[in-house]
């Protein structure tokens, strides 16, 4: 493995610079005063601001983007060997290392490092707790997965020796770093397109875990039936947390105010300590804000700058968002794509005032769609109203094998209203004709079917 040396620049260019990720990392590099170069399929508001702070931008990855001063190449897990890119830095002989190498050798430079992992609410609990960090005055240095107001983006470069990130298992991409606090929200099923079964997953976080510094602390949720395995041999201190009452940090007395926000009375190996208020809504966010809370109390913040720094935490682009009213009808976007994750935000929604709940799903990969048919006809048949589009493919081909009817299908024995639409207008229309009232419109995946909701309240201004 090629090791970079931070005291001296060298010239790093970036396959797919534009990538939420991939545009953070190259910012750091950029304010470390890196030169930087990339290439993207297309211009982008983020294109163009990493130009602005010093980045050579190529729009389309072709060969000649690869020229004879770059020293080293990045590339993400999108790009494959046939890539014209790819072939001519391998052509050349240079040095080419993957995204998540890359941000673990970026890591290795900050003395408290932290690395928030899980199947589910990775990017959540990152903002979350960049908030508190945040207040807390750490001048941290910040990459989420999201777009974070408060930060302005998806990236922070702070001057302190504090570093905040996402582990995505992925591939693996998390085993590549060696955090000093290892924050694992939950451990399921997910990306069955890259892991085995159930017993893979646990193994690969259970080397992530093992990779926490020896001096560091491992923050994991308590109430998982993995747990014991994923800890089992460690040297490494670890706190749990959850609803249970045997953990270290849980919650006791939770309660939802009119807008459907928690809060609860956090109690810490048995004692009550004060009570915590939150602007996000679901059970799921009170479990998040615990591991955040472990972690920051950890670091030696005050309970004041924790609690000050969740009361600004509002929750990130695409996770259960308020996108705005048509008439009385509330538009939420979600980026739930797991049966876990859906069932978490239709929790949220019922602690949301509403009449009818309507559901617009877009399912995200065909083979996350396949391993799951049964779980995500359970779980969307607890909506009111469940419109199917079709499959966002991402990063799989078409093969035949699954399909948005199939849980249509599933779905028709459950008393729901169920329906398909293979475009977003048949989608828009039929809804335009039928919600009303106060009811609740959720877009939900990780796709574009945020679209559809952008475009309701676009044409309904327009009126």
């Amino acid at each position: 493995m090629y090791k970079i040396d931070f005291q001296t620049p060298i010239h790093i260019h970036f396959i797919g610079i534009g990538g939420i990720s991939m545009s953070g990392l190259a910012e750091v590099l950029i304010d470390r005063h890196f030169p930087v170069s990339g290439s993207d399929m297309k211009a982008s508001d983020i294109t163009a601001h990493l130009e602005g702070i010093g980045a050579r931008v190529a729009i389309g990855q072709r060969a000649e983007n690869i020229t004879d001063d770059i020293d080293l190449v990045v590339y993400t897990a999108a790009i494959h060997e046939d890539n014209e890119e790819f072939a001519a830095a391998k052509a050349k002989g240079l040095p080419m290392m993957t995204r998540a190498a890359l941000l673990g050798q970026i890591m290795d430079n900050y003395a408290r490092s932290i690395a928030v992992a899980g199947t589910h609410g990775k990017t959540t609990t990152t903002s979350m707790m960049a908030d508190i960090l945040l207040q807390g005055k750490m001048d941290p240095t910040i990459s989420v997965g999201g777009m974070l107001d408060q930060i302005g983006g998806n990236i922070r470069v702070g001057q302190s020796d504090v570093f905040l990130t996402e582990a995505c298992e992925y591939t693996n991409s998390f085993l590549e770093f060696h955090p000093l606090y290892s924050i694992i929200l939950n451990v399921e099923e997910d990306h069955m397109d890259f892991f085995k079964d159930i017993d893979d997953i646990k193994h690969s976080f259970h080397v992530f875990a093992s990779q926490t510094a020896k001096n560091g602390l491992i923050i994991i949720n308590g109430d998982m039936e993995h747990t014991a395995d994923i800890l089992s041999g460690l040297s490494q201190k670890a706190v749990t947390f959850g609803l249970d009452a045997k953990n270290d940090y849980t919650a006791r007395e939770i309660s939802y105010d009119q807008e459907g926000n928690g809060s609860y009375t956090l109690v810490i190996r048995g004692e009550e300590i004060c009570r915590v208020s939150l602007r996000v809504k679901g059970v799921h966010n009170v479990m998040n804000s615990l591991a955040t809370i472990a972690c920051a109390r950890d670091m030696g913040l005050s309970m004041e700058q924790i609690l000050a720094g969740l009361l600004t935490f509002t929750g990130t682009h695409r996770r259960f968002e308020y996108k705005g009213r048509i008439g009385d009808v509330i538009v939420i976007d979600d980026y739930a794509h797991h049966p876990t994750e859906i069932q978490a935000t239709l929790n949220a929604a019922r602690e949301y005032p509403h009449d009818k709940l309507w559901v617009v799903f877009q399912p995200h990969t065909y083979t996350r769609t396949k391993a799951f048919l049964p779980q995500f006809a359970e779980v969307l048949s607890h909506a009111d109203h469940v419109i199917l589009a079709d499959i966002f493919a991402a990063r799989e081909p078409d093969t035949g094998m699954v399909s948005s009817m199939d849980i249509v299908n599933l779905m028709k024995d459950t008393g729901c209203d169920v329906h398909y639409f293979p475009t977003f207008k048949e989608i828009e229309d039929y809804l335009l004709a039928h919600i009303q009232g106060r009811d609740l419109l959720i877009t939900m995946g990780a796709g574009d079917v945020v679209k559809v909701g952008e475009e309701l309240l676009a044409k309904t201004a327009e009126k």
